[in-house]
């Protein structure tokens, strides 16, 4: 066979840029194919006002990072860019309890508490995973918070993947390769501008593009941005894909899917993040294309049992200074709280922010919302007033992101929606998930009234009764057979031959923090149970899958 690519990997995030490392490093030929743009400290956006620089809608003319997608269930926020959400996420990299190993369908699957170690530390080793040295004024005044209501002594600094340089030594000072050995890009160290979620235009935060993904393409993987994969057919009617595949794709920013090309590779690495990985494979399946994927594909969708939530101060304050996530705490041991930040001028996301509401999930709290305004427009004006005006938020406002481990799920189907019947697409079925978490509303009511200021939630949860993520997970979990899941414990899909996912999709319990980490760490973990290439040594036999059942 006459292929273009041994491996070619669908996305480039925490997953995609692992595996291609570490496949280029072994001696495979890689291709890696984007939606996203590729961004640099030159194009990154100065705020996230610019919405043709931040927002990905590109038909309408956005071709930004950051992307949000609204379902029934959930409004989910995620990454699209040449080094997936590693260019907009907020740098912190934490390893989970060991409890979430024996939740979910990969509980007993192997040891984890033994296995994941040793890849959570080649994760940290490459992603540079430090304790944050900045504590900005957000963090002190999580700090003290958690004081008042008796939780101070869980109190953190996050790990993140941030280059801070030398102790004493001035913001911004450039360095040469300080992780490693002089191989890899010069740096700086951090000025603690905030700016991270908006894209370091500073070379201090550690995304996918100055490891993983930098040395990937160093070692010779291709990388094809704004490329959109929209088939993915086994070679010579090899239903298994023995033989390997052909990739078709086009432009993922054309308005008539221009540059239609097709590739033949042995192998395919499905790291499209877990939204683009279903509904990728969701199409795939329902054309005909790979209709042996498990009919548990969109099945256990997490959110990370989260909540967004925060306080916003009235007059000038500083809460954007730091870095996006500096410090954490545990309300119990369920239950863990972010201090987390946009940088000076990016308020844009306070388009989604109200007055905090009590009361149960239902019709009526909208009528509470309302009683809820009505008051504090009597009691202060300036503040209802101000709680409606995005403008100055970022510098005003703590964001506390809350996030559980409590296990608890939503599903995906690919059908059509009664609201858009001219073609199928994936919608959120099931029973309501939580969109709001009672503990953590309460710390931010409580510090609110301490600091007289205002605790806000987003309006999709008070009006609608919609919770946001930035974590969404599962969907093509990891179990012990097809009947419970799509892949098994070396991210093999059940039912094909050189076929493997790695990105959120795959993790099969709700980890209570940032997933990135712990993607990284399980993607480490499948690609060491590939073999160095060798002529001998063929592709069906390196990634050979367990059968369907």
């Amino acid at each position: 066979m006459d292929y273009d690519f041994d491996y070619l990997v669908i996305g480039s995030g925490f997953g995609g840029s692992t595996a291609a490392h570490r496949l280029t490093q072994k001696g495979y030929s890689v291709g890696m194919m984007e939606m996203g743009r590729r961004w640099s400290a030159e194009t990154y956006p100065r705020s996230n006002w610019h919405f043709h620089r931040w927002l990905w809608r590109p038909m309408l003319g956005m071709k930004g990072f950051f992307n949000l997608r609204w379902f029934k269930h959930v409004l989910v926020l995620h990454g699209n860019a040449v080094g997936g959400g590693s260019i907009t996420y907020a740098n912190t990299l934490l390893v989970p309890k060991q409890e979430i190993w024996q939740q979910g369908s990969w509980a007993g699957l192997k040891d984890w508490q033994a296995v994941m170690p040793a890849h959570y530390a080649s994760a940290q080793s490459m992603l540079g995973v430090t304790e944050n040295r900045i504590l900005g004024p957000a963090d002190h005044l999580l700090k003290n918070a958690a004081d008042d209501w008796g939780c101070g002594e869980s109190f953190y600094k996050t790990q993140v993947g941030v280059f801070f340089g030398d102790d004493g030594a001035a913001p911004g000072k450039a360095y040469p390769d300080p992780y490693f050995g002089g191989d890899g890009p010069e740096r700086n160290s951090c000025i603690a501008c905030g700016g991270c979620m908006v894209g370091c235009r500073h070379n201090a935060k550690n995304s996918l593009d100055k490891n993983y993904l930098y040395f990937a393409e160093k070692q010779g993987a291709k990388v094809f941005a704004e490329t959109k994969v929209i088939d993915v057919v086994p070679l010579n009617a090899k239903s298994d894909g023995e033989d390997g595949y052909e990739i078709t794709t086009v432009s993922s920013t054309s308005l008539l899917r221009r540059n239609k090309r097709r590739w033949r590779a042995k192998a395919v690495v499905f790291a499209a993040s877990s939204l683009g990985t279903q509904d990728l494979l969701f199409k795939l399946r329902d054309k005909g294309s790979l209709p042996n994927i498990s009919a548990e594909l969109g099945r256990r969708v997490r959110t990370n049992a989260e909540s967004l939530i925060g306080v916003r101060l009235p007059g000038e304050q500083n809460m954007d200074e730091g870095i996006a996530i500096g410090s954490g705490i545990y309300l119990d041991d369920k239950t863990h709280i972010e201090a987390t930040r946009y940088p000076r001028g990016s308020d844009a996301m306070g388009l989604l922010v109200t007055a905090m509401t009590r009361g149960k999930p239902n019709w009526r709290r909208v009528f509470v919302w309302l009683y809820t305004m009505l008051k504090l427009l009597v009691k202060s004006p300036k503040q209802a007033v101000t709680s409606l005006i995005p403008f100055g938020l970022a510098r005003q406002t703590v964001i506390f992101l809350c996030m559980q481990t409590l296990d608890g799920h939503i599903d995906m189907q690919y059908r059509r929606a009664w609201y858009w019947p001219w073609r199928k697409r994936m919608v959120s079925v099931g029973e309501p998930i939580p969109a709001h978490i009672p503990e953590a509303s309460e710390f931010a009511l409580s510090t609110a009234r301490r600091l007289g200021g205002m605790a806000g939630s987003l309006i999709t949860e008070v009006l609608f009764n919609i919770p946001a993520t930035a974590h969404c997970m599962g969907g093509a979990g990891m179990a012990k057979s097809s009947d419970e899941g799509v892949i098994d414990s070396q991210n093999r899909v059940f039912g094909y031959r050189n076929m493997l996912v790695c990105d959120g999709s795959m993790l099969s319990s709700n980890l209570g923090v940032n997933p990135s980490l712990t993607i990284t760490a399980l993607t480490e973990h499948a690609m060491s149970f590939i073999p160095v290439k060798s002529q001998s040594v063929n592709v069906a036999n390196v990634a050979t899958v367990a059968a369907v059942g």
